[in-house]
C-alpha cells in the first residue's frame, strides 16, 4: 500500500502523477458503483443495518480505523451500535492512552490496547465481550520490542488464539521493506507455534495485497506496482504465500484467506485513498483480513466486507461471523 502522508504542493504533485501512471483507465461510475462493483459513497450512510448474528456464532470485526478520534466525528459509533459485534478489533489507532469512549466502554467489557511508544502513530486495539484466559502484546524473538509496540495483540480463549495485527508497512520508496521482512521473519514463527497449540484466528491490516490470479487481483493495476510499491513486493507476497501454504519439507499447517476463498472472482478492496477520487473510481487495495487455520474454516458462517461503511476511515470494516464454541469451548 503506498504510504500515508500529508501531501505538500510539490509532494502532492509527484504523488499525482506516480497514481496516474498506476491506475488503469476505468470507465465512470454508474448507479452509485465503482467500476470493480463497490460503492461511491464517501461518507457514512444516514442509515445503517445489518442482518442479526446467525444463531450459535459469534461477530468478529477488523478496522483500520485511520485515527480513533477523527473516526469517532464521522459516524465511528452509529456503525459500531449498527453491527454490534462481540470481537472489535480495531488498527491504526493513533491513540497515545487508553481512551474514554462511553460507547466502546458500554459494550465491550474485556479492552486491550496496544499503544506505539510513538506519539499518534500505530496502534492496535480488540475490544472484547468475552473475557480471554491471557493476552499478548509481544513478538517472541523480534529483535526491536519498541517496533512491535502497537501492532499485535493475542488472545487465547479455549478453543482458539485470536491474533490481532497492525502490520508493518515497507514504506515510501521500500525504505522499510528490510524492517517489515523481520517482522515477517518472526512472526511466521510465532502463528506456525501457536497453530501446533490451538486453531487461530488471525484478523487485522495486513499491509499486503496477495492475490494476482488473472483478471482478479487485491489491487488496481497490480502489473505497474509490481516490487516498487509497499504492500505488493516479491517479498511480502511470498512471506504471505508461505503462511498459508508453507514450502513442502514441513510439518507446518495451512492457513486460509477466508475472504478470498468466499469471493474468488470479486475485485473488492478495503482501503481507498482519500486522494485523487479512489473510491468513486474504485481503485484502492485489499489489505484487511481474516486469516485462519485451515482445520476451523468449516466453522466460519460469513465472512463480508462492509461496503457501504466508507468515510469514517479510509478503510471498510470487515466482518466474520464463526460458530460460538470455538471462543467459549461450549
Amino acid at each position: 500500500m503506498p504510504p500515508k502522508r500529508k501531501a505538500t504542493s510539490s509532494s502532492a504533485t509527484s504523488a499525482s502523477q506516480s497514481q496516474s501512471q498506476s491506475q488503469p483507465q476505468t470507465k465512470k461510475a454508474k448507479d452509485g458503483k465503482a467500476p470493480n462493483g463497490q460503492p461511491t459513497n464517501k461518507v457514512l450512510p444516514v442509515n445503517i443495518s445489518f442482518p442479526p448474528r446467525a444463531d450459535g456464532t459469534l461477530r468478529f470485526v477488523a478496522w483500520n480505523v485511520c485515527g480513533l478520534a477523527a473516526a469517532q466525528k464521522k459516524g465511528f459509533k452509529y456503525y459500531v451500535e449498527a453491527e454490534d459485534p462481540d470481537f472489535l478489533v480495531l488498527t491504526e489507532t493513533k491513540v497515545n492512552d487508553e481512551p474514554v469512549d462511553p460507547v466502546i466502554n458500554a459494550r465491550f467489557p474485556h479492552r486491550t490496547w496496544s499503544i506505539s511508544d510513538k506519539k499518534t502513530y500505530g496502534g492496535t486495539a480488540v475490544l472484547s465481550k468475552h473475557k480471554p484466559l491471557s493476552v499478548t502484546k509481544t513478538l517472541p524473538g523480534h529483535p526491536d520490542p519498541s517496533h512491535v509496540k502497537g501492532r499485535i495483540v493475542t488472545l487465547e480463549f479455549e478453543g482458539c488464539y485470536v491474533i490481532c495485527t497492525y502490520v508493518t508497512n515497507a514504506g515510501q520508496n521500500l525504505k522499510t521493506l528490510k524492517e517489515k521482512n523481520t517482522w515477517n521473519e518472526h512472526f511466521t514463527a510465532y502463528i506456525r507455534d501457536l497453530d501446533k497449540k490451538k486453531p487461530v484466528i488471525w484478523m487485522g491490516d495486513m499491509n499486503v495485497a496477495p492475490t494476482e490470479k488473472g483478471y482478479v487481483s487485491d489491487l488496481t493495476n497490480a502489473k505497474s506496482n509490481w516490487n516498487k510499491t509497499p504492500g505488493y513486493t516479491l517479498d511480502e507476497t511470498e512471506a504471505f504465500k508461505n503462511i498459508l501454504d508453507p514450502p513442502e519439507g514441513g510439518s507446518q499447517g495451512k492457513f486460509v484467506d477466508v475472504w478470498r476463498q468466499s469471493h474468488p472472482d470479486d475485485r473488492h478492496y478495503t482501503y481507498f485513498s482519500y486522494r485523487f477520487n479512489c473510491r468513486t473510481k474504485g481503485i484502492g487495495w485489499r489489505l484487511d483480513m481474516f486469516v485462519l487455520s485451515e482445520g476451523i474454516v468449516e466453522k466460519v458462517k460469513m465472512c463480508e466486507i462492509r461496503n457501504e461503511i466508507y468515510g469514517a476511515s479510509d478503510h471498510l470494516p470487515v466482518v466474520m461471523e464463526i460458530d460460538s464454541g470455538l471462543v467459549t469451548g461450549n
